[in-house]
């Protein structure tokens, strides 16, 4: 491996999701690739896929979902000014998110919230639902 490149050649789309600080450790960016909440150029793609500059990933992160442009390559994970410099934005996907907020913001006041946290028992019943449903 070469001592520090600037513009590696290919790059695997879970290190990239990574370097770009769209997830914390490698293995969030691989679970969610598998799990179908990355798709490039609209396609479902595998963990080891190479991606190249001018790919469109639309990336699924709990409510939010972005449509990036990939504008440059990078495997190390570097602070967030840099790693904003490896993809941008679509207009239309900040102008969705955004929109979308606002609507679940509204809307905050019709959810109805628990009095209190689940007790142990609770939890514990909450679990085992979870476990049986898989």
């Amino acid at each position: 491996m070469s001592a520090h490149p600037e513009q590696p050649g290919k790059v695997r789309l879970d290190k990239w999701l990574w370097a770009a600080r769209f997830f914390k450790t490698r293995s969030l960016a691989k679970a969610t690739i598998e799990g179908g909440k990355v798709h490039l150029d609209g396609q479902r793609v595998k963990v080891s896929k190479e991606i190249a500059i001018g790919d469109t990933l639309q990336i699924r992160q709990g409510w939010d979902e972005k449509v990036v442009e990939v504008t440059q390559l990078g495997d190390q994970r570097r602070g967030a000014s840099e790693a904003q410099m490896l993809y941008r934005e679509t207009a239309e996907s900040v102008e969705k998110r955004e929109a979308q907020a606002r609507a679940r913001k509204a809307a905050g006041g019709m959810i109805d919230h628990p009095a209190q946290r689940p007790s142990k028992q609770q939890r514990r019943q909450i679990h085992r639902l979870k476990e049986f449903r898989e």
